[in-house]
C-alpha cells in the first residue's frame, strides 16, 4: 500500500511537471510574505502578455483558522493552479473562498480552476454582471494572447454577490470585503483585515505602474471612493499591482495622478482646447511609472471624452 502511494505521488509530480513544461506556465508562483497570515504573488507591472502568463496583477491570500481566503481568481486556469500549489507550500489549510476584486479577466478567468475545486467565489454584484455579460469576450481575448496557456479556462461566474459589504467570520480573524463606490472598473472592491489594519486595495490602489483609465472608468467617483477607503487608515497595503507599500505612496500614485489628470483636462476644456491637446498633455512627471508609454496619452484622451459634454 505504501509503495502504491509513493508511486502515485511520483506520477502526480511527473504529470504536473510535464504539463508545466508543455505550457510554460510555472508550477508555483513566487510569494511575498506580508504578515504571518497574508501572502501575495506579485504580478508584473506591465500589460498581460504570453511571456508573463497573464500574471500582471497581485494574487493574494489570507490563512485563517477556517481555511484560506484567496483574493483574485487569476488570468487563467493554469495560473490559478500555480497559485494553489504555492498556497500548499505554506499551509495545509483548504481554500475556503475565492474573492474577485472586480470583473476584469485577470481577476475572474482563473475562477474556472477554483470552480472545478468546488470553492465558493465572491464578487461585487456589478462585477458579476460585467463578467456575465462580457466574460466570453474576455475569455476569447485571453485565449488569443495565451494560446496553449489558456488550457482548461472557461467562464465561471461568481456564485456569491453583495452590494456594500460582505463579512467573512474565519474563526481567528474577521475579513471584510468592502465596496467604496465606483472607480477603475465595475465592482471594484477591497479586502480589509481590521485586526491587522491590513488592506488589499484591488484596483482602487496603484503604484509602480501607471493606472489605466477605461471607457467605464469614472475618475471623479474613483477619487471619492479612494478617499472613503483611505479613512480605514491601514498600516500595511497591498495594491492591485506592484509591491506592498504605504498608504501615502499609493495615495500619491493613484489619487495624485487622478487629480492631476482631471485638472489638466478641465483646463484644456475651459480654454476651448481639443482632443489632440489632451493626447499631447505633458505627463512627464509620471514617466517613471511602468506602463507610462502605453497608457498616458490614452488616459488623457478618455478623460477628455468623459468630461467634454460638461462643457458644451
Amino acid at each position: 500500500m505504501r509503495l502504491n502511494a509513493v508511486l502515485l505521488g511520483f506520477l502526480i509530480l511527473v504529470t504536473g511537471n510535464v504539463l508545466a513544461g508543455e505550457t510554460g506556465v510555472p508550477e508555483h508562483l513566487e510569494l511575498t510574505k506580508v504578515s504571518d497570515r497574508v501572502y501575495s504573488a506579485i504580478g508584473a507591472t506591465a500589460p498581460g502578455t504570453y511571456e508573463n502568463h497573464g500574471h500582471n496583477n497581485n494574487l493574494s491570500f489570507v490563512i485563517t483558522e477556517k481555511g484560506v481566503v484567496v483574493m483574485n481568481g487569476g488570468d487563467n486556469y493554469l495560473l490559478a493552479r500555480a497559485l494553489h500549489h504555492s498556497i500548499r507550500r505554506v499551509t495545509d489549510k483548504e481554500v475556503a473562498y475565492v474573492v474577485n476584486e472586480n470583473g476584469q479577466g485577470h481577476a475572474m478567468l482563473g475562477n474556472s480552476y477554483w470552480r472545478d475545486k468546488g470553492v465558493p467565489i465572491i464578487a461585487h454584484e456589478s462585477a458579476i454582471e460585467e463578467f456575465r455579460d462580457h466574460g466570453d469576450i474576455k475569455l476569447a481575448a485571453m485565449q488569443n494572447r495565451n494560446r496553449e496557456k489558456a488550457e482548461g479556462t472557461y467562464v465561471a461566474v461568481p456564485d456569491i454577490g453583495f452590494s456594500d459589504q460582505y463579512v467573512l467570520d474565519m474563526g481567528d480573524v474577521t475579513i471584510e470585503l468592502r465596496y467604496f463606490g465606483p472607480g477603475h472598473s465595475p465592482g471594484d472592491i477591497a479586502l480589509w483585515i481590521p485586526d491587522e489594519k491590513l488592506l488589499i486595495t484591488g484596483d482602487l490602489g496603484f503604484h509602480q505602474r501607471l493606472l489605466a483609465v477605461f471607457d467605464d472608468t469614472d475618475t471623479g467617483a474613483w477619487i471619492e471612493s479612494f478617499d472613503r477607503m483611505s479613512q480605514l487608515n491601514p498600516e500595511r497595503v497591498i495594491p492591485g499591482h506592484g509591491e506592498p507599500a504605504s498608504l501615502d505612496i499609493i495615495t500619491k500614485e493613484t489619487k495624485g495622478y487622478l487629480v492631476f489628470l482631471r485638472n489638466s483636462v478641465i483646463d484644456i476644456l475651459e480654454r476651448g482646447g481639443g482632443l489632440d491637446e489632451a493626447y499631447n498633455l505633458d505627463q512627464s512627471q509620471w514617466s517613471y511609472l511602468d506602463t507610462f508609454d502605453e497608457l498616458a496619452s490614452k488616459n488623457a484622451g478618455r478623460v477628455y471624452q468623459h468630461l467634454e459634454f460638461d462643457f458644451l
